[in-house]
Protein backbone atom coordinates (compact mmCIF):
# COMPACT_ATOMS: atom_id res chain seq x y z
CA UNK A 1 0.00 0.00 0.00
CA UNK A 2 1.59 3.25 -1.14
CA UNK A 3 0.65 6.00 1.31
CA UNK A 4 3.19 8.50 -0.01
CA UNK A 5 2.66 12.22 0.16
CA UNK A 6 4.82 15.01 -1.22
CA UNK A 7 5.77 16.38 -4.64
CA UNK A 8 7.06 13.12 -6.22
CA UNK A 9 4.10 10.82 -5.65
CA UNK A 10 3.90 9.73 -9.30
CA UNK A 11 7.60 8.84 -9.47
CA UNK A 12 7.51 6.98 -6.13
CA UNK A 13 4.49 5.00 -7.25
CA UNK A 14 6.16 4.06 -10.54
CA UNK A 15 9.28 2.85 -8.74
CA UNK A 16 7.12 0.69 -6.47
CA UNK A 17 5.22 -0.76 -9.44
CA UNK A 18 8.49 -1.51 -11.23
CA UNK A 19 10.03 -3.16 -8.17
CA UNK A 20 7.39 -5.53 -6.78
CA UNK A 21 5.24 -8.40 -8.04
CA UNK A 22 2.51 -8.20 -5.38
CA UNK A 23 -0.71 -6.15 -5.76
CA UNK A 24 -0.15 -2.43 -5.15
CA UNK A 25 -2.75 -0.09 -3.69
CA UNK A 26 -2.93 3.68 -3.41
CA UNK A 27 -4.99 6.46 -1.84
CA UNK A 28 -5.53 8.91 -4.74
CA UNK A 29 -6.80 11.61 -2.37
CA UNK A 30 -3.24 12.26 -1.21
CA UNK A 31 -2.07 13.20 -4.69
CA UNK A 32 -5.20 15.27 -5.33
CA UNK A 33 -4.55 17.36 -2.21
CA UNK A 34 -0.83 17.71 -2.99
CA UNK A 35 -1.66 19.19 -6.40
CA UNK A 36 -4.18 21.71 -5.05
CA UNK A 37 -3.71 24.77 -2.88
CA UNK A 38 -6.38 23.52 -0.48
CA UNK A 39 -8.76 20.58 -0.25
CA UNK A 40 -11.68 22.96 -0.77
CA UNK A 41 -10.45 23.59 -4.32
CA UNK A 42 -11.12 19.98 -5.32
CA UNK A 43 -13.56 19.50 -8.19
CA UNK A 44 -14.86 16.30 -9.79
CA UNK A 45 -12.54 16.74 -12.75
CA UNK A 46 -9.56 16.69 -10.35
CA UNK A 47 -10.27 13.36 -8.71
CA UNK A 48 -11.53 11.69 -11.86
CA UNK A 49 -8.27 12.64 -13.60
CA UNK A 50 -6.00 11.50 -10.78
CA UNK A 51 -7.86 8.24 -10.22
CA UNK A 52 -7.62 7.41 -13.92
CA UNK A 53 -3.90 8.28 -13.82
CA UNK A 54 -3.37 5.77 -11.00
CA UNK A 55 -5.38 3.15 -12.86
CA UNK A 56 -3.54 3.70 -16.14
CA UNK A 57 -0.22 3.47 -14.33
CA UNK A 58 -1.05 -0.07 -13.21
CA UNK A 59 -2.32 0.21 -9.65
CA UNK A 60 -4.25 -2.89 -8.52
CA UNK A 61 -6.59 -1.37 -5.93
CA UNK A 62 -7.46 2.06 -4.59
CA UNK A 63 -8.71 3.17 -1.21
CA UNK A 64 -11.34 5.87 -1.77
CA UNK A 65 -13.51 7.15 1.07
CA UNK A 66 -16.89 7.12 -0.66
CA UNK A 67 -19.13 6.14 2.23
CA UNK A 68 -18.48 9.01 4.67
CA UNK A 69 -21.52 11.19 4.11
CA UNK A 70 -22.52 14.70 5.17
CA UNK A 71 -25.16 13.31 7.53
CA UNK A 72 -22.46 11.41 9.42
CA UNK A 73 -20.54 14.52 10.49
CA UNK A 74 -22.74 15.36 13.52
CA UNK A 75 -22.03 11.84 14.83
CA UNK A 76 -18.31 12.61 14.85
CA UNK A 77 -18.79 15.34 17.45
CA UNK A 78 -19.61 12.69 20.05
CA UNK A 79 -16.21 11.08 19.65
CA UNK A 80 -13.03 11.29 21.70
CA UNK A 81 -10.67 11.34 18.70
CA UNK A 82 -12.99 12.42 15.91
CA UNK A 83 -11.83 11.32 12.44
CA UNK A 84 -8.42 9.62 12.43
CA UNK A 85 -8.43 8.63 8.76
CA UNK A 86 -6.39 11.09 6.69
CA UNK A 87 -8.60 10.63 3.64
CA UNK A 88 -11.73 10.73 5.76
CA UNK A 89 -10.73 13.96 7.48
CA UNK A 90 -9.97 15.62 4.14
CA UNK A 91 -13.37 14.63 2.74
CA UNK A 92 -15.02 15.92 5.93
CA UNK A 93 -13.26 19.26 5.43
CA UNK A 94 -14.48 19.45 1.83
CA UNK A 95 -18.08 18.70 2.82
CA UNK A 96 -17.97 21.23 5.67
CA UNK A 97 -16.56 23.95 3.41
CA UNK A 98 -19.05 23.38 0.62
CA UNK A 99 -22.08 22.26 2.59
CA UNK A 100 -22.40 19.48 0.03
CA UNK A 101 -22.37 15.71 -0.15
CA UNK A 102 -19.17 13.67 -0.48
CA UNK A 103 -18.22 14.00 -4.18
CA UNK A 104 -16.80 10.46 -4.25
CA UNK A 105 -20.26 9.24 -3.26
CA UNK A 106 -22.18 11.40 -5.75
CA UNK A 107 -19.79 10.42 -8.58
CA UNK A 108 -19.52 6.77 -7.56
CA UNK A 109 -20.87 5.50 -10.87
CA UNK A 110 -18.24 7.41 -12.86
CA UNK A 111 -15.53 6.09 -10.58
CA UNK A 112 -16.80 2.54 -11.12
CA UNK A 113 -16.51 3.00 -14.86
CA UNK A 114 -12.85 3.98 -14.51
CA UNK A 115 -11.98 1.13 -12.15
CA UNK A 116 -13.82 -1.42 -14.29
CA UNK A 117 -12.09 -0.23 -17.47
CA UNK A 118 -8.64 -0.77 -15.91
CA UNK A 119 -9.57 -3.83 -13.80
CA UNK A 120 -8.83 -2.02 -10.53
CA UNK A 121 -10.39 -3.25 -7.28
CA UNK A 122 -12.35 -0.94 -5.01
CA UNK A 123 -11.04 -0.62 -1.48
CA UNK A 124 -13.92 1.18 0.17
CA UNK A 125 -12.11 3.21 2.81
CA UNK A 126 -13.55 3.52 6.30
CA UNK A 127 -13.12 7.21 6.92
CA UNK A 128 -14.91 6.86 10.26
CA UNK A 129 -12.91 3.97 11.66
CA UNK A 130 -12.38 4.30 15.42
CA UNK A 131 -8.99 5.64 16.47
CA UNK A 132 -9.37 4.65 20.11
CA UNK A 133 -11.29 2.16 22.19
CA UNK A 134 -13.71 4.87 23.34
CA UNK A 135 -14.91 5.36 19.75
CA UNK A 136 -15.10 1.68 18.76
CA UNK A 137 -18.37 0.28 17.42
CA UNK A 138 -20.08 3.66 17.69
CA UNK A 139 -22.93 5.06 15.66
CA UNK A 140 -20.63 6.88 13.23
CA UNK A 141 -18.56 3.80 12.40
CA UNK A 142 -21.54 1.55 11.78
CA UNK A 143 -23.48 4.20 9.85
CA UNK A 144 -20.62 4.41 7.35
CA UNK A 145 -20.31 0.62 7.20
CA UNK A 146 -23.95 0.32 6.12
CA UNK A 147 -23.32 2.78 3.28
CA UNK A 148 -20.33 0.66 2.25
CA UNK A 149 -22.72 -2.25 1.90
CA UNK A 150 -24.95 -0.23 -0.42
CA UNK A 151 -21.96 0.83 -2.52
CA UNK A 152 -20.71 -2.76 -2.69
CA UNK A 153 -23.90 -3.84 -4.44
CA UNK A 154 -23.71 -0.88 -6.81
CA UNK A 155 -20.08 -1.63 -7.66
CA UNK A 156 -20.82 -5.30 -8.27
CA UNK A 157 -23.69 -4.37 -10.57
CA UNK A 158 -21.23 -2.28 -12.58
CA UNK A 159 -18.70 -5.11 -12.84
CA UNK A 160 -16.21 -3.97 -10.20
CA UNK A 161 -14.47 -5.99 -7.53
CA UNK A 162 -14.78 -4.68 -3.96
CA UNK A 163 -13.09 -5.10 -0.61
CA UNK A 164 -13.95 -3.26 2.59
CA UNK A 165 -11.51 -1.49 4.87
CA UNK A 166 -12.17 -1.95 8.57
CA UNK A 167 -11.17 -0.67 11.99
CA UNK A 168 -9.01 0.51 13.72
CA UNK A 169 -9.02 0.31 17.50
CA UNK A 170 -11.48 -2.27 18.86
CA UNK A 171 -11.63 -3.96 22.28
CA UNK A 172 -11.12 -7.71 22.12
CA UNK A 173 -14.73 -8.46 23.05
CA UNK A 174 -16.10 -6.34 20.17
CA UNK A 175 -14.07 -7.85 17.31
CA UNK A 176 -16.50 -10.67 16.56
CA UNK A 177 -19.41 -8.21 16.41
CA UNK A 178 -17.49 -5.98 13.99
CA UNK A 179 -16.70 -8.86 11.65
CA UNK A 180 -20.23 -10.26 11.72
CA UNK A 181 -21.77 -6.83 11.05
CA UNK A 182 -19.51 -6.33 8.06
CA UNK A 183 -20.29 -9.75 6.63
CA UNK A 184 -24.02 -9.12 6.98
CA UNK A 185 -24.19 -5.49 5.86
CA UNK A 186 -21.54 -5.75 3.12
CA UNK A 187 -22.78 -9.05 1.70
CA UNK A 188 -19.58 -10.92 2.63
CA UNK A 189 -17.35 -8.75 0.47
CA UNK A 190 -13.71 -9.36 1.49
CA UNK A 191 -13.00 -7.51 4.72
CA UNK A 192 -9.58 -6.27 5.78
CA UNK A 193 -8.77 -4.70 9.10
CA UNK A 194 -6.10 -2.30 10.33
CA UNK A 195 -5.05 -4.46 13.23
CA UNK A 196 -7.32 -3.92 15.04
CA UNK A 197 -5.49 -2.61 18.10
CA UNK A 198 -7.04 -3.96 21.27
CA UNK A 199 -5.63 -1.39 23.69
CA UNK A 200 -4.56 2.24 23.46
CA UNK A 201 -1.57 2.08 25.83
CA UNK A 202 0.83 0.10 23.63
CA UNK A 203 2.92 3.02 22.38
CA UNK A 204 6.18 1.54 21.09
CA UNK A 205 4.63 -1.93 21.03
CA UNK A 206 1.57 -1.41 18.87
CA UNK A 207 2.70 -4.13 16.47
CA UNK A 208 1.79 -6.46 19.36
CA UNK A 209 -1.53 -4.82 20.32
CA UNK A 210 -2.42 -4.95 16.63
CA UNK A 211 -1.35 -8.56 16.09
CA UNK A 212 -3.47 -9.66 19.06
CA UNK A 213 -6.56 -8.09 17.48
CA UNK A 214 -5.57 -9.28 14.02
CA UNK A 215 -5.39 -12.89 15.19
CA UNK A 216 -8.93 -12.78 16.53
CA UNK A 217 -10.26 -10.88 13.50
CA UNK A 218 -8.72 -13.47 11.17
CA UNK A 219 -10.19 -16.28 13.27
CA UNK A 220 -13.66 -14.74 12.87
CA UNK A 221 -13.23 -14.54 9.10
CA UNK A 222 -11.61 -11.35 7.81
CA UNK A 223 -9.82 -11.77 4.48
CA UNK A 224 -6.69 -9.76 5.27
CA UNK A 225 -5.02 -8.06 8.22
CA UNK A 226 -2.90 -4.95 7.71
CA UNK A 227 0.32 -4.84 9.66
CA UNK A 228 1.16 -2.15 12.20
CA UNK A 229 4.70 -1.29 13.27
CA UNK A 230 6.12 -0.45 16.72
CA UNK A 231 6.23 3.18 15.55
CA UNK A 232 2.46 3.47 15.11
CA UNK A 233 1.25 6.77 16.63
CA UNK A 234 4.86 7.81 17.28
CA UNK A 235 6.58 8.39 13.94
CA UNK A 236 7.46 6.99 10.53
CA UNK A 237 8.85 3.44 10.71
CA UNK A 238 12.33 2.40 9.63
CA UNK A 239 13.21 -0.93 8.04
CA UNK A 240 13.55 -2.72 11.37
CA UNK A 241 10.12 -1.42 12.45
CA UNK A 242 8.57 -2.67 9.21
CA UNK A 243 10.22 -6.07 9.64
CA UNK A 244 8.96 -6.41 13.23
CA UNK A 245 5.44 -5.39 12.19
CA UNK A 246 5.25 -7.75 9.23
CA UNK A 247 6.52 -10.74 11.22
CA UNK A 248 4.09 -10.08 14.08
CA UNK A 249 1.15 -10.02 11.68
CA UNK A 250 2.31 -13.03 9.68
CA UNK A 251 2.29 -14.89 12.98
CA UNK A 252 -1.19 -13.55 13.70
CA UNK A 253 -2.51 -14.73 10.34
CA UNK A 254 -0.84 -18.11 10.73
CA UNK A 255 -2.24 -18.61 14.23
CA UNK A 256 -5.73 -17.90 12.90
CA UNK A 257 -5.28 -20.33 10.00
CA UNK A 258 -4.25 -23.05 12.46
CA UNK A 259 -7.23 -22.31 14.71
CA UNK A 260 -9.63 -22.42 11.74
CA UNK A 261 -8.27 -25.81 10.71
CA UNK A 262 -7.10 -24.79 7.27
CA UNK A 263 -5.50 -27.70 5.36
CA UNK A 264 -1.76 -28.02 6.06
CA UNK A 265 -1.73 -24.81 8.12
CA UNK A 266 -0.10 -26.67 11.03
CA UNK A 267 2.48 -28.57 8.97
CA UNK A 268 5.35 -26.21 9.82
CA UNK A 269 4.39 -26.21 13.51
CA UNK A 270 4.52 -30.00 13.64
CA UNK A 271 7.89 -30.03 11.85
CA UNK A 272 9.17 -27.51 14.38
CA UNK A 273 8.00 -29.71 17.25
CA UNK A 274 9.80 -32.75 15.83
CA UNK A 275 12.93 -30.69 15.30
CA UNK A 276 12.82 -29.54 18.93
CA UNK A 277 12.37 -33.10 20.12
CA UNK A 278 15.45 -34.10 18.11
CA UNK A 279 17.53 -31.03 19.04
CA UNK A 280 17.72 -30.29 15.32
CA UNK A 281 18.68 -26.63 15.59
CA UNK A 282 19.23 -26.00 11.87
CA UNK A 283 15.69 -27.13 11.06
CA UNK A 284 14.33 -25.00 13.87
CA UNK A 285 16.12 -21.95 12.46
CA UNK A 286 14.89 -22.65 8.92
CA UNK A 287 11.27 -22.98 10.02
CA UNK A 288 11.36 -19.67 11.89
CA UNK A 289 9.91 -16.61 10.17
CA UNK A 290 13.22 -14.86 10.90
CA UNK A 291 15.97 -17.51 10.75
CA UNK A 292 18.84 -15.08 11.27
CA UNK A 293 17.28 -13.66 14.42
CA UNK A 294 16.48 -17.12 15.78
CA UNK A 295 20.08 -18.24 15.22
CA UNK A 296 21.46 -15.10 16.84
CA UNK A 297 19.30 -15.49 19.94
CA UNK A 298 20.27 -19.14 20.26
CA UNK A 299 23.97 -18.46 19.95
CA UNK A 300 23.75 -15.71 22.53
CA UNK A 301 22.29 -18.22 25.00
CA UNK A 302 24.72 -21.10 24.63
CA UNK A 303 28.48 -21.40 24.22
CA UNK A 304 29.57 -22.41 20.74
CA UNK A 305 30.90 -25.96 20.64
CA UNK A 306 32.58 -28.09 18.04
CA UNK A 307 29.52 -30.27 17.62
CA UNK A 308 25.74 -30.15 18.15
CA UNK A 309 24.38 -29.94 21.67
CA UNK A 310 21.47 -32.16 22.64
CA UNK A 311 19.89 -30.13 25.39
CA UNK A 312 17.74 -27.01 25.69
CA UNK A 313 19.53 -23.73 25.24
CA UNK A 314 17.34 -22.25 27.98
CA UNK A 315 17.74 -25.00 30.60
CA UNK A 316 21.21 -26.46 30.00
CA UNK A 317 22.12 -30.17 30.11
CA UNK A 318 21.14 -30.82 33.74
CA UNK A 319 17.66 -29.30 33.66
CA UNK A 320 16.67 -29.92 30.04
CA UNK A 321 13.18 -31.39 30.31
CA UNK A 322 13.22 -32.87 26.80
CA UNK A 323 16.51 -34.65 27.44
CA UNK A 324 15.48 -35.79 30.92
CA UNK A 325 12.11 -37.01 29.64
CA UNK A 326 13.79 -38.99 26.87
CA UNK A 327 16.23 -40.60 29.33
CA UNK A 328 13.35 -41.46 31.68
CA UNK A 329 11.46 -43.21 28.87
CA UNK A 330 14.58 -45.13 27.88
CA UNK A 331 15.12 -46.28 31.48
CA UNK A 332 11.48 -47.31 31.70
CA UNK A 333 11.72 -49.41 28.55
CA UNK A 334 14.77 -51.25 29.93
CA UNK A 335 12.96 -52.29 33.10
Amino acid sequence: MDLSTGPQIFEIRQKILDSVTVPVGTVPMYQIVEELEAVGDMKPADFLRIIEQHARQGVDYMTIHCALLERHLPLVEKRTLGIVSRGGSLIAQWMALHGAENPFYTHFGELCEILRAYDVTWSLGDGLRPGCLADASDEAQFAELKVMGELTLQAWEMGCQVMIEGPGHVPLDQIEKNVKNQMEWCHEAPFYVLGPLVTDIGAGFDHLTSAIGGTLAAFYGVAMICYVTPKEHLGLPNLDDVRAGVIAHKLAAHAADVARGRPHARDADDKMSRARANFDWETQFSLSLDPENARRMHEESIAKTAGPHEYCSMCGPKFCSIRNSREAMEMKRKQ
